[in-house]
């Protein structure tokens, strides 16, 4: 079977770990291969190197490396760096980086400077981490930069744009947004091998990702769209929230910012042109769509363990099976 996901950071480097422990577990599966198209609207440059907060945090849960009580961040981790940098006065200092992490960003950040491709660099690393070997292959969504800002007030009766990983990490989404504007995403075409993961494959999924700023940055690279409208593979997404709260992170903040509801029903919503199946927790046994089909999970929609994160994957491949392309 050849599964393609769009995925953004923990939820969906969680859930991607479920579906290979789920392939790897299910006889007749086990040969299985996956295809994840990650997102690199947060990406930001700091201190001077390339940081891919989505792509590494994708790389080090699927890797064995990610920090498990965080969700992101490598494991067994260090900050002398970081610190260092802090006693120099070098800034920002709000977003934490550890040394085997600088590690990553320098390697990154080397190879662009000789003139590899995102797309080319992402496979290096994915190969450091083991991934080709279990199945796996990781695409960033396109290898033009993009960066998403955040418009927010300037405290001074007008409103002035700050950085995503700003506005999530420093300000914890609590400074109300009033848009997303997602600079470079105009001249961004799809990274090679994207389109064709969704055209050609059997199942493409939406793991429970941030609706806004993760899977909908990477619905507006071009051709992406178009090419989930024309697969003929089912298309089935997990919803990311419970009772209009989100698991973790802020979708709800971001959901208001543009005007939708924080619902399990208004975030389909957003997939409507292409979603085929739906799957959503006990406590929104109540959705219903007008052009995809429903199924409520039979349990907390919540991936608490690798095991746990399976079984919903699961669930939503055997979706994915009663419905058509």
């Amino acid at each position: 079977m050849r599964i393609t996901a769009i995925a953004g950071g923990v939820g969906g480097a969680r859930f991607i770990r479920g579906l290979r422990h789920h392939l790897d577990t299910t006889p007749g599966l086990e040969d299985s291969t996956v295809t994840v198209v990650a997102n690199t609207g947060d990406d930001i440059t700091l201190f001077g190197l390339r940081v891919c907060p989505d792509v590494d945090t994708l790389l080090y849960t699927l890797g064995g490396g990610v920090h498990e009580g965080q969700g992101w961040g490598r494991a067994d981790e260090t900050h002398r760096i970081q610190a260092e940098l802090a006693a120099y006065g070098v800034q920002p200092q709000w977003f934490s980086l550890g040394d085997l992490d600088f590690g990553t960003h320098i390697a990154r950040s080397q190879w662009l400077g000789l003139g590899l491709t995102p797309s080319e660099v992402t496979a290096r690393l994915a190969e450091r981490w083991g991934l080709p070997a279990h199945g796996m292959r990781l695409l960033p969504m396109s290898d033009q930069p993009v960066e998403t800002h955040v418009v927010v007030d300037d405290g001074e009766g007008g409103q002035r744009a700050i950085h995503f990983q700003e506005w999530w990490v420093r300000h914890q989404a609590a400074v109300p947004a009033h848009r997303f504007v997602a600079a470079g995403l105009d001249r961004a075409a799809a990274a090679p091998g994207v389109l064709e993961a969704i055209r050609e494959a059997d199942v493409v999924l939406l793991p429970p990702s941030n609706p806004v700023v993760s899977i909908g940055i990477v619905l507006g690279v071009s051709g992406v769209r178009d090419a989930l409208r024309g697969t003929n593979a089912p298309v089935v997404g997990v919803s990311p929230l419970i009772s209009g709260q989100p698991v973790r992170g802020h979708a709800d903040a971001c959901l208001r910012a543009i005007g939708v509801e924080s619902t399990a029903a208004a975030v389909a919503g957003l997939y409507e042109d292409f979603l085929d199946g739906w799957l959503v927790d006990p406590a929104d046994g109540d959705t219903a769509l007008p052009g995809a089909k429903v199924e409520v999970f039979d349990g907390p929609l919540l991936m608490s363990d690798v095991e746990a994160a399976g079984r919903i994957a699961g669930h939503a491949l055997r979706l994915a099976g009663t419905v058509p392309g």
